[in-house]
């Protein structure tokens, strides 16, 4: 039995470090993840409301991921762009050794357990046959035009374990040229999926959204993938906008691709142009340094899920944050932060490109797992259609590496004893510590606002390290190591009754 485990602190026996009472919580429903704000609410009731946010089931699953996997791969891979133009020939795409069982057991041994594909780049060339386009695999002489990529990836990755996203992207160069996105469309009621002629499908059930014609063509897109492919875990969006003048920018139809996803694929989270979960707001990997899983909200653009501060503000979920937000929230909402990256300097693979380091993508596991967020690194495929040897090797490096920095819970076998705003735990004799990882039970919302890690030298308590937040996952690294026998987390502040799910002390061997 785990530390963690034996720091369950049920809703009798809460850490009710504010006093306040203590709420039996649990995951919400989708109701309970975002709660309305008023223009009258003092900054009372926005602490109070926003704990009272939970996240929804599928959000504690998806923030239990941790390390999340990126895969670019697409014409860009063959004509060396990293933003395609729409008018690529099709036979460029030629990945003649295409193995995604290869892609799935180097993810799996680096340690990931989600893979994300980008199923339609902004170029618009999809990476399954189509019935919507023909700037697809189907009009590729790779595999006599009988290839699919997705079908493949989704395959692999659920026979070695993974879970499985699509990343579907917004932007079309392709439906530009052909007069379709941002064509000036209005928003009228669409049948979904529209059929074409020789269509083979038989729906159980039509779906009527309102859609412009792009639009349109997007929840058709959504409907292929949702429902030919297996189940997915998660659904990508991003903001983009096609490389058009700016007069032509299409209104993007949010609401109806979310009730489609939402219909088709009720597990799936959606990211990070999404309800479920954001952008942090970098592509560097690195979370803010107190990351809050509740943040203001509010609504744009036909249902759009938006930030009520800026996307990159420092500071966005503290209680002046909350304050300085308020003009402009809607909702405060459950939205955790998702940190993207690549392990190469461009999304899409080019050849004179290397990984980065191990000691880089460890500094940027401890800025995203060890903020309360999850990373998602992409590892774009070559154009052989294979994880290079070089990334292979170094998915497998960050993961030893990671399990070397935390090697064994010292905690493990302790002794816990909890009271009032803290947590002690006797490890039965003194060890060296220079690794601490926290988390609350989110199922109770994030409530942390400031602690102390103290450790009990000669008769006093020490303080050995100090933050704000926790959330789902908090790692702190300890300037030097430390060595006591008992050690303890002490809550200075909170939001209302703080539930601890794991205390873990580590003594890294790097």
């Amino acid at each position: 039995m785990t530390v963690s485990r034996r720091l369950f602190v049920t809703a009798a026996t809460a850490l009710a470090v504010t006093g306040i009472p203590t709420m039996a919580a649990a995951a919400s429903d989708d109701r309970s993840y975002r709660i309305p704000v008023s223009p009258d609410d003092t900054e009372a009731d926005l602490v109070r409301k926003a704990s009272q946010v939970r996240p929804t089931a599928r959000q504690i699953a998806w923030q239990s991921l941790e390390r999340t996997a990126f895969l670019h791969f697409g014409v860009n891979t063959f004509t060396g762009l990293e933003w395609g133009t729409g008018d690529e020939d099709p036979d460029v795409f030629q990945p003649a050794g295409l193995d995604t069982d290869q892609w799935a057991a180097a993810l799996k041994d680096g340690g990931f357990t989600l893979a994300i594909l980008t199923v339609k780049h902004h170029d618009g060339f999809v990476l399954y046959p189509s019935r919507y386009t023909n700037h697809s695999v189907a009009s590729s002489s790779w595999r006599d035009g009988r290839g699919d990529v997705l079908r493949s990836f989704a395959d692999s990755m659920r026979r070695h374990g993974l879970k499985v996203g699509v990343y579907i992207s917004p932007a079309d160069e392709n439906q530009y040229l052909h007069g379709v996105y941002a064509n000036g469309s209005a928003r009228t009621p669409r049948t979904i999926p529209t059929l074409v002629a020789d269509d083979d499908r038989t729906p159980d059930r039509f779906h009527t959204l309102d859609a412009t014609d792009y639009g349109a063509h997007m929840l058709n897109t959504l409907y292929e993938v949702l429902t030919e492919y297996g189940p997915v875990d998660e659904v990508w969006f991003d903001g983009a906008q096609g490389h058009i003048p700016p007069e032509k920018v299409e209104s993007y139809d949010w609401d109806s691709w979310y009730a489609l996803v939402r219909t088709l694929a009720p597990d799936a989270a959606i990211a990070v142009t999404g309800p479920d979960l954001r952008w942090v707001g970098n592509e560097s990997g690195i979370a803010r340094e107190d990351e809050w899983s509740v943040v203001p909200v509010k609504e744009n653009q036909y249902g759009r899920t938006d930030w009520a501060l800026s996307y990159d503000t420092p500071d966005e979920g503290s209680r002046a944050a909350l304050v300085k937000a308020q003009p402009a929230t809607d909702y405060l909402q459950w939205w955790p932060a998702e940190c993207d990256v690549s392990i190469r300097d461009g999304w899409f693979y080019h050849a004179d490109q290397q990984p980065k380091s191990v000691d880089y993508l460890t500094e940027i596991f401890f800025g995203s797992v060890g903020r309360n967020a999850v990373l998602l690194l992409n590892v774009p495929p070559d154009t052989e259609g294979l994880l290079h040897g070089t990334d292979v090797v170094r998915l497998r490096e960050f993961r030893e590496r990671i399990e070397r920095e935390l090697p064994r819970d010292l905690a493990a076998r302790g002794r816990t004893m909890s009271a009032p705003g803290r947590v002690t735990v006797d490890l039965g004799t003194e060890h060296e510590v220079d690794r601490v990882r926290l988390a609350e039970d989110i199922r109770h919302g994030q409530q942390v606002e400031s602690f102390v890690v103290e450790a009990l030298r000669d008769g006093t308590w020490t303080e050995a390290t100090a933050a704000g937040t926790i959330g789902a996952s908090r790692i702190l690294l300890l300037p030097a190591p430390v060595r006591a026998r008992r050690w303890r987390l002490r809550v200075t502040r909170a939001r209302s009754a703080v539930h601890i799910k794991e205390f873990g002390l580590y003594r890294s061997e790097v």
